[in-house]
């Protein structure tokens, strides 16, 4: 296995670095399957990419599939996204395990064919609630586009470094909540909404012909851990007992729970209480697209300031933001163009979180980073979902629910970094690794 490499050190020592890990990739299997850094990026942000596209592509359809299914509540057509995040925050458990066990590429490419398989399932569902335990297996089953692009850039990253390839990874990611609504609206204006579940289904099998050939297995034989009680019980806890890790998922699974929250109400939100109507996938997208600004800033900025410094401007930031949007809630109710430029703010700080929060979160666990990014994605997509789902459904017509929701998941989430970081934030990269060197001696 090539041992993931330190970060810091000189640019000299940076940019060998760098071509070593290319050239790893590049060589790390010697069935013939290559793929160069560009590649590498650009696949593991497509294999992301088919999470958001079962997400966001649905919301121009929900009032459709509503319609068609005879569905009077109209908070109750959200669930089509939120039980979908919810199984896959509950699914994300297991295929780490089985990643470190089996390899990376099996468990990859049983989840894309379940992707495809569930999708087409439920684009022939009978009823409404048929829909929904079809989604809940789609999500669940497929967890594994979650997990796996983690633990297969851990095989080959780690600290700054890895936080800066997450950011590139997560600017291609970023791409699909712009478009995604669109594209679903563009379906929809050439065939039913079923449709939409056949185009997923048909990305997924180009993704799965694309990785076949392309992405060599990342996790070395005599690195694979077996699959038993004990080793399952040893891996899986390890998050919640390491400190200087389990703040920041949580913190990420907060914010993520209000982004969510914004993503589950959305099309009721702008479409219907702020009265867009058609222009909905229009601006939601406007919205969502100073992610893939946020992002590549993050890209280039992350190795020189560092994951912490940069993430936690950015989540107090985002707090104020929040607040800012109770503000306007109470006393501009009614304003699109105030909301929407608050909400980009809002969505624009998570692209310097997001990556950074998990990049953090894994540091610690170099030798189990299939279970450990299993388990942290299933807190973060667990804890999200859940609230997202929570505030989706106390929507009431009005932005204020979820203004009040950002600013609390905001609050709370610069708490538990707080603790992380055991009071301390804006440590430098150097500091950083020290401290994270003095809890491996705790812990030792």
């Amino acid at each position: 296995m090539t041992k993931a490499l330190p970060s810091g050190g000189s640019n000299r020592q940076g940019t060998r670095m760098h071509q070593a890990i290319d050239t790893n990739i590049r060589s790390a299997n010697a069935d013939g399957r290559s793929v160069g850094m560009r590649e590498f990026v650009v696949l593991m942000a497509a294999l992301m990419s088919l999470n958001a596209l079962a997400i966001d592509a649905m919301l121009p359809a929900l009032d459709e599939i509503a319609q068609a299914y005879r569905v009077t509540d109209p908070n109750q057509r959200q669930l089509v996204v939120g039980v979908y995040l919810l199984a896959s925050g509950l699914g994300a458990l297991l295929p780490g395990s089985l990643a470190d066990r089996f390899g990376r590429r099996p468990v990859l490419f049983t989840s894309l064919g379940l992707y495809a398989l569930f999708g087409l399932a439920c684009a022939f569902a009978p009823t409404f609630d048929v829909l929904l335990v079809l989604r809940f297996a789609q999500g669940f089953l497929t967890a594994g586009l979650i997990v796996l692009p983690a633990a297969i850039i851990r095989d080959r990253f780690e600290g700054d470094r890895m936080a800066r390839l997450l950011s590139l990874i997560f600017l291609v990611f970023m791409i699909v909540p712009v478009v995604a609504p669109t594209v679903g609206q563009l379906v929809l204006s050439f065939a039913p909404w079923e449709y939409i579940f056949v185009l997923l289904a048909v990305m997924s099998g180009t993704v799965f012909a694309w990785a076949f050939r392309r992405l060599p297995e990342t996790l070395a034989t005599e690195d694979r851990q077996p699959i038993d009680a004990l080793s399952v019980m040893r891996n899986l806890p390890l998050t919640f007992r390491t400190r200087v890790a389990i703040g920041y998922v949580i913190a990420a699974g907060l914010t993520f729970g209000a982004i969510f929250g914004y993503i589950n109400s959305a099309q009721q939100l702008i479409g219907e209480h702020y009265g867009a109507g058609d222009d909905f996938p229009l601006i939601f997208g406007l919205t969502a697209s100073t992610l893939f600004f946020s992002s590549f800033t993050n890209s280039r900025i992350v190795e020189k300031f560092g994951a912490r410094r940069v993430s936690h401007t950015a989540l107090v930031l985002f707090l104020v933001f929040s607040l800012a949007q109770v503000g306007v809630a109470l006393l501009a109710p009614d304003n699109l163009w105030l909301f929407v430029p608050l909400m980009a703010g809002n969505l624009c700080l998570l692209g310097f979180t997001g990556s950074n929060f998990g990049s953090i979160a894994m540091q610690p666990f170099a030798d189990t980073a299939g279970a450990a990014s299993s388990v942290q994605s299933f807190v973060r997509m667990t804890l999200g979902a859940v609230m997202g789902i929570l505030i989706g459904q106390a929507y009431d017509g009005t932005a204020m629910p979820l203004a009040l929701s950002l600013l609390a998941c905001s609050i709370l989430a610069l708490l538990l970094v707080l603790f992380s970081e055991r009071g301390k934030l804006f440590r430098r990269p150097g500091e950083a690794r020290r401290y994270l060197a003095v809890h491996d001696v705790m812990r030792g």
